[in-house]
């Protein structure tokens, strides 16, 4: 499973390590993801979404159902990715 939000679609980005002297070598800048359990009022049932911390406080402020149709909408996640718990 791929390091990506699925609510902002925000992705790891790549750097550059630079020491003292001003050399260069490659990194990653990893998204600051966790898996989070979220209960969907409107199917009644539990979802587990893969989210970083600024998906989480999008959720918080729109609202569950409005950050997944945004979500859907943009093309970050699709219907069938979400992953419904307990059935």
């Amino acid at each position: 499973m791929s390091k990506i939000c699925q609510i902002t679609g925000k992705k790891a980005q790549v750097g550059n390590n630079v020491s003292h002297s001003k050399h260069r070598t490659k990194r990653r800048f990893n998204v600051n993801l966790f898996r989070k359990k979220f209960y969907y009022v409107e199917e009644a049932c539990w979802i587990s979404l893969k989210i970083s911390a600024s998906g989480l406080r999008l959720i918080n402020k729109m609202g569950l159902a409005a950050a997944l149709k945004q979500a859907v909408s943009k093309g970050y996640v699709k219907w069938n990715d979400i992953k419904v718990i307990g059935e």
